[in-house]
């Protein structure tokens, strides 16, 4: 949604002009929406499938993958290029559109450094378990993103949405009943219970970065556009490729690079087609979760990620012909009830706003004391 100060013009009793600033205001963008959700859609399948590929035939190198999953902010370059060629505003207007003002820029580097970590957790949560169990995993971000939601946001946190974090909740707990049900081939117990924890920890601090995501576009004192947002995606993936870059040189990770590809089963060149096509969809996927969040809210786009988890699980398994056993059918299941639970949830909300405005936009018309068929005949002059 747009985010516009506007300001309106009223006039005193003594004719002069006084001008109220109001807080900026959201508008939707039904066509950004749509474009941020189809890019959220293809980082939340492609990223992960792409990712365990690289595990999968050879790849082993954490740092790495964290730092594939944000070394993608380059591409950004060309459709920064193409708004800036295309506005036509006056050169003031595009460099104020183009520039994030001191206080984003900050929230975008400590947020950064943050995503920095949890891409770290993620990467190493994803080499020890499933695709499909780290998507189940991952959906609980809905559960941490509600809970920080309404801390930070304040966003309503009704009954409905209870119900959903708490089903959502238990199916992550069933996972983690029976660690021997999907466990890869060598992988041990306990390296197994590291990839749950972590993915489950990344889930969390994935879950506390958007909501904090949606309290910096809402601090910014000037209008924020499309450009604003492409700009704050490319501080935000360079700082968490900053923090993985400084892992990969702790690691030794640049030099194992050269020696990795050469041992990777699919070949050399497919091992560079891989890190090149992982980075750009991951990217593809930052940008929408940054899109969506501007454009809606914080606790939609966990919604967003939720609902693609069924697509997830069912692309793993028939990529990679990963189990799927009872207990992940279960966790699905309440997945699913959770997420029915929030959307019948929005529903009544809204029906609820909406007739609670119908009834008071009815009460004031009936009210209103210069309603036209309240008012006196004008008065006339009897002729003389």
């Amino acid at each position: 949604m747009d985010i516009e100060t506007i300001g309106i013009l009223g006039t005193t009793q003594d004719c002069n002009s006084i001008t109220h600033t109001e807080k900026p205001i959201k508008t939707k963008n039904w066509l950004l929406i749509t474009i941020n959700c189809v890019f959220t859609i293809c980082g939340a399948v492609g990223g992960p499938l792409l990712m365990r590929l690289y595990y999968l035939h050879g790849g082993s190198r954490i740092w790495l993958s964290s730092f594939i999953a944000n070394a993608g902010f380059p591409i950004l370059i060309f459709p920064l290029m193409f708004l800036f060629i295309r506005s036509k505003s006056s050169a003031d207007k595009i460099l104020s559109s183009f520039w994030l003002e001191p206080k984003l820029l900050l929230w975008g580097v400590i947020l950064g450094i943050l995503y920095g970590l949890v891409t770290f957790m993620y990467a190493l949560g994803l080499s020890y378990i499933p695709v499909s169990t780290s998507s189940l995993l991952m959906a609980t971000q809905l559960c941490f993103i509600a809970f920080f939601s309404w801390l930070i946001v304040k966003q309503k946190f009704t009954a409905f949405i209870i119900n959903a974090v708490v089903v959502m909740t238990l199916g992550s707990v069933l996972l983690g009943i029976n660690t021997d049900g999907d466990r890869p081939i060598g992988v041990s117990k306990a390296q197994y219970l590291l990839g749950f924890l972590l993915t489950l920890g990344a889930a969390a601090l994935a879950g506390l970065i958007t909501p904090l995501i949606e309290l910096a576009f809402s601090k910014a004192t000037r209008n924020l556009n499309y450009s604003s947002l492409l700009n704050f995606q490319v501080i935000l993936s360079v700082f968490s490729t900053i923090v993985c870059v400084i892992g990969m040189l702790v690691n030794r990770d640049f030099q194992a690079i050269p020696r990795e590809a050469n041992d990777f089963e699919l070949g050399k060149t497919n091992y560079y087609i891989i890190m090149v096509v992982t980075a750009i969809v991951w990217q593809l996927s930052g940008v929408g979760t940054v899109g969506v969040i501007f454009y809606t809210s914080a606790l939609f786009n966990g919604i967003l990620g939720s609902v693609l988890v069924p697509l997830t699980e069912v692309t793993a398994v028939i990529f990679y012909h990963e189990s799927f056993t009872g207990l992940k059918g279960m966790a699905l299941a309440l997945c699913f009830w959770g997420l029915c639970s929030y959307f019948y949830g929005e529903y009544k909300m809204m029906k609820k706003v909406v007739h609670d405005e119908t009834s008071e936009v009815i009460h004031k018309v009936e009210n209103d004391p210069n309603r036209l068929d309240n008012q006196e005949e004008p008065y006339t002059l009897n002729p003389v």
